[in-house]
């Protein structure tokens, strides 16, 4: 997921521009790039393939969706009610939905928040059914001091909470692993044992966990293994180069065929979404490129 300074002006630019931005010039045509087995190639249709909206801020989300359907992608990622519309025209599904989270750093650890975040999911969780959709993401918040008993505590408290409503509209509230070394430092939620032993807490088939590739490979490694053993607690994933968060070539340090491989083999069935930050003009490029690899 985003950094957080990063998140907010991926908000910024999709609320307050992305109706402004012309049509020409943001993406170049797929036939126009060097590699013409990036506009030809089929899916395989063992994956089912997303991406994540933030990503692409500057691309109006009509264009996007347009794109994104012409690679065969299935969903987009991290979008809210108010663009759903534009997913439904284009026949493409909101596999994580966001909204209700206050930010990155105030979550359920901290019981000062959880006033709000009650009357925010409470809401919005309906929303999400009503919509046909499944996943809404939550986070753990900043650790601020606080020990891994009394985050686990606070955020099962809060959690349980919503969990009756949660599972009335067979909605699910995913919570998302980030890592606290490098892009949200003091993140709780750092570990995949840590947010383990929360959905162990919270007890309920409606909360289970993000694992996202890219920050778990900075934050404790050994991904293939984790995933394997862990996969019950796992209803998402999402992809990023490491280093740097960008394209998912040769360019960085996992090889997605090996864990695209190695999730289809705990039997998931849910979606898999590109989180990376293309360094590339042609960002369409780049995109189907992390698709490909991913297609396994």
């Amino acid at each position: 997921m985003a950094t957080h300074q990063n998140r907010r002006s991926a908000i910024k630019n999709i609320l307050a521009g992305s109706a402004a931005i012309g049509v020409s010039g943001i993406l170049t045509s797929f036939t126009e790039t060097p590699d013409k087995k990036i506009s030809d190639d089929k899916l395989k249709g063992n994956i089912n393939h997303s991406v994540c909206r933030w990503c692409y801020a500057d691309i109006p989300l009509d264009q996007l969706c347009a794109s994104a359907k012409k690679m065969g992608l299935k969903a987009i990622d991290l979008v809210g009610p108010a663009d759903w519309p534009i997913l439904q025209k284009y026949g493409l599904y909101s596999a994580m939905c966001n909204g209700a989270e206050i930010n990155l750093t105030d979550g359920f650890n901290d019981k000062a928040f959880h006033e709000t975040l009650i009357k925010n999911y409470s809401e919005m969780i309906p929303l999400v059914a009503k919509a046909g959709y499944k996943n809404l993401i939550c986070f753990s918040g900043s650790r601020r001091g606080k020990s891994d008993e009394t985050g686990w505590n606070n955020c099962a408290e809060g959690l349980k909470i919503l969990m009756p409503l949660a599972e009335k509209h067979n909605v699910v509230l995913v919570m998302e692993l980030l890592n606290s070394k490098i892009t949200h430092k003091d993140y709780q939620c750092d570990k995949t044992a840590w947010g383990v032993e929360l959905a162990k807490r919270v007890g309920s088939e409606n909360f289970k966990l993000l694992y996202d590739i890219y920050h778990m490979q900075i934050d404790e490694g050994d991904v293939i293994r984790t995933i394997g053993e862990n996969h019950q607690y796992i209803t998402h994933y999402h992809t990023g180069g490491v280093p740097g968060r960008n394209e998912i070539d040769e360019t960085q340090e996992l090889y997605y065929p090996a864990i695209m491989e190695a999730i289809l083999a705990t039997g998931y069935k849910g979606y898999v979404a590109q989180e990376f930050i293309p360094k590339r003009v042609n960002k369409m490029a780049s995109l189907k490129q992390g698709v490909l690899i991913c297609d396994v």
